[in-house]
C-alpha cells in the first residue's frame, strides 16, 4: 500500500452539535490543498483526516508540507496502512521505519486499537511487535520510559496503520468558520503576524494596505503583496486592497499640528478601512497593534483612532512581546521579508514629538479643518485590487 497522511482533529473535537459542520468544512478545506499536487482521496472517521494518494503521480513531499499550513490540524503523521495482521504490521515496521529504527539508541511500541475486534489489545500488540522490532535490530535497546524513538502502531476499521512520531499541525479551527475579517496590513514585522493569528482563528481575511507614492516606492508595495501571499499559504486566497493614500497625508502635513499627524493619519486609515471592509462582508478590521510599542499605540491613541469608526477592531498582538512576535514572524515566514528595507506610508511626515495622550475632542476639532469626506471618497476611488495566493494554491 502507498503512502499516507494521518491529520488529527484539533479544537474541532471540543465542539457540540455544531462539530459535524466543522469537519466537513476542515475536510474540504485539506482536500481543496491537496489539489495542486495530484489526486487525493481525503475522508475523515474517528476524529482523524486519512488523506491518500490515488496514483504513484502525486507530489507527495508538496502535499506533506501543505497539511502542516492547513488550520485545524492539530498534528499530522505520514504512515503506511496494512493488513490488520501482526506479521504485515512487523514487516512494514522493518521496512518503512528501518532507517529511522538503525539509527536509534532505544525504541518502544506504542499502540493504539480503534478497532476492538482485532484479537489483541494495545498492550499486547506493542509487546508482540516490540519483540520482534527487538530482534531485527539488537543493536537497539527498549526504553519505555524515555526512548530516543516511538514506533506507533493504530488499529483502525480499515487497516493498519503504522508512523514515526508525528509533527504539529498548525493549529486552531478551520478556515470559514470564524467569520471574515478586513487586516490592516503595512511592511513591517507585526500585521501580517496579526493576520496570521486571527486566521488561525478560522476567520477568512482580507487585507488593506496604504501606499504613499512617489514618497513610498513600487517595490514597498510588492513586498507587502508578497507578505500577504505569505501569509494566504495558511489563510487562503484573498484580496489586498492598495489604497491610494498620498493625498490624504499631505492634506493632513498641511493643516494639522505637527504632533497630531499620526493620530489623524491612523483614523482616515480605520474610516477607509471599514468603507472596505463592509464591501467585502467582513464583520470587524483587525490591526498589527501591541500596547506601548509605539507612540501611536497608547491606550489613548489607540482609542482616539478607534472612535472615528463603529466597527470592531481586533488586535491579536496586543499584549506580545516584541520577541514573542519576531519568534512567531520567523515561523511563519514573513521575518525576512518584512525586514527588506522598503518604508511604508507609516514612515511618511512622522512627527519629532507625536502625541501619545490624545483627548478625542481636540482630535475631531483639529481635523475638523480638512474636508473629510471628500478625501475619503479620494482615496477609495484610487484604489487597486489585487488577487494573491500562495504558489499553487486553488
Amino acid at each position: 500500500m502507498n503512502e499516507m497522511f494521518l491529520l488529527k482533529l484539533g479544537e474541532v473535537v471540543l465542539k457540540g452539535l455544531n462539530r459535524f459542520s466543522f469537519e466537513n468544512k476542515l475536510k474540504s478545506n485539506v482536500a481543496r490543498r491537496m489539489r495542486p499536487y495530484g489526486s487525493f482521496d481525503v475522508y475523515l472517521k474517528q476524529s482523524t483526516i486519512y488523506v491518500e494518494p490515488n496514483n504513484d503521480s502525486c507530489d507527495i513531499d508538496g502535499a506533506w508540507e501543505a497539511c502542516h499550513t492547513v488550520f485545524g490540524i492539530a498534528s499530522v503523521c505520514r504512515c503506511r496502512p496494512c493488513d490488520k495482521a501482526i506479521d504485515a504490521i512487523f514487516e512494514v515496521v522493518r521496512d518503512y521505519l528501518g532507517d529511522d529504527l538503525a539509527c536509534a539508541g532505544s525504541f518502544k511500541v506504542e499502540s493504539k486499537r480503534a478497532d476492538k475486534g482485532f484479537p489483541l489489545n494495545s498492550i499486547q500488540i506493542s509487546q508482540e511487535v516490540g519483540g520482534r522490532v527487538h530482534e531485527a535490530f539488537p543493536h537497539v535497546r527498549v526504553d519505555v520510559h524515555n526512548p530516543d524513538y516511538t514506533v506507533y502502531v493504530e488499529i483502525r476499521d480499515h487497516a493498519a496503520y503504522v508512523h514515526g512520531p508525528a509533527e504539529p499541525g498548525a493549529g486552531g479551527l478551520p478556515t470559514g468558520t470564524g467569520g471574515r475579517a478586513a487586516v490592516l496590513l503595512s511592511g513591517g514585522i507585526d500585521s501580517p503576524v496579526a493576520a496570521h493569528m486571527i486566521a488561525k482563528r478560522g476567520v477568512e481575511i482580507e487585507c488593506i494596505h496604504f501606499f504613499s507614492y512617489p514618497y513610498t516606492s513600487e517595490q514597498a508595495k510588492e513586498k507587502v503583496l508578497e507578505l500577504a501571499r505569505l501569509v494566504s499559504r495558511y489563510s487562503g486566497r484573498m484580496t489586498v486592497d492598495v489604497v491610494g493614500f498620498t493625498k490624504i497625508q499631505e492634506a493632513i502635513r498641511d493643516n494639522c499640528p505637527e504632533e497630531y499627524f499620526t493620530i489623524i493619519m491612523r483614523r482616515f486609515m480605520m474610516r477607509i478601512a471599514e468603507r472596505i471592509a463592509r464591501d467585502h462582508g467582513c464583520k470587524c478590521l483587525v490591526t498589527g497593534e501591541n500596547l506601548g510599542q509605539v507612540a501611536s499605540q497608547t491606550m489613548e491613541a489607540m482609542a482616539a483612532t478607534g472612535a472615528a469608526i463603529q466597527m470592531p477592531v481586533f488586535h491579536p498582538l496586543i499584549g506580545m512581546d516584541k520577541e514573542e512576535i519576531v519568534s512567531r514572524a520567523r515561523k511563519i515566514g514573513t521575518m525576512e521579508t518584512s525586514i527588506l528595507p522598503y518604508e511604508d506610508c507609516c514612515t511618511v511626515f512622522t512627527p519629532r514629538h507625536p502625541k501619545t495622550k490624545p483627548v478625542l475632542a481636540e482630535v475631531e476639532r483639529i481635523e475638523g479643518v480638512l474636508d473629510i469626506e471628500s478625501l475619503l471618497a479620494g482615496a477609495l476611488e484610487n484604489t487597486e485590487k489585487v488577487t494573491v495566493r500562495w504558489h499553487g494554491a486553488c
